[in-house]
């Protein structure tokens, strides 16, 4: 059995979308998945499964999601419970003097880019805010805070083209605490 951390791109956010996380715990628990708990509203969920393959998982969540909720398009994205404290270990502004945690945010790209739009989008600069990309997690920190940062959850899915969720520093790390027990 693996714990994983489902996290949905562009729900419950301006009244648009709307999933009750009470609602998408049942529809999961229904479909099989154990020991499922969900975080705050924005479509944070922790589960436990037999099944091996993020992918296979992820398109079973959004199966749920339009079968329960109606909503054939909302992106999935599926991690287990070691690749996520190895997110948190790869942070490099952790490694920075004295990080203000209020500024990090990490956004989960769905698929690895490529390498032609991971280039493209390498030489771009945005001081003072800062960006670096490892695998499929873009560490992202805002020195004037994310809500006045250029480099959005969209800019990414634009310039790599795929998709992807973004969650601040505070619920990467809540997720985990939750994911260990």
């Amino acid at each position: 059995m693996t714990k994983y951390i489902s996290i949905l791109r562009g729900i419950n956010v301006g009244g648009t979308r709307k999933i009750p996380m009470t609602g998408l715990k049942s529809a999961l628990e229904n479909a099989g998945f154990q020991e499922v708990q969900t975080y705050i509203q924005s479509g944070n969920v922790i589960f436990n499964s037999e099944e091996t393959e993020a992918r296979i998982l992820e398109e079973k969540i959004q199966e749920i999601i339009a079968a329960t909720f109606g909503f054939a398009d909302v992106p999935v994205i599926v991690r287990n419970s070691k690749e996520w404290a190895e997110s948190i270990v790869n942070n490099p502004f952790l490694k920075e003097n004295d990080p203000d945690i209020e500024k990090l945010h990490l956004t989960f790209l769905k698929e690895l880019p490529s390498a032609e739009n991971m280039e493209k989008i390498k030489s771009l600069d945005f001081l003072p805010d800062r960006f670096q990309i490892i695998g499929k997690d873009v560490f992202v920190y805002c020195e004037n805070g994310y809500g006045r940062s250029k480099i959005t959850n969209d800019f990414f899915e634009k310039k790599l083209k795929v998709s992807a969720t973004t969650r601040n520093w505070k619920t990467v790390m809540k997720l985990h605490e939750i994911a260990k027990f």
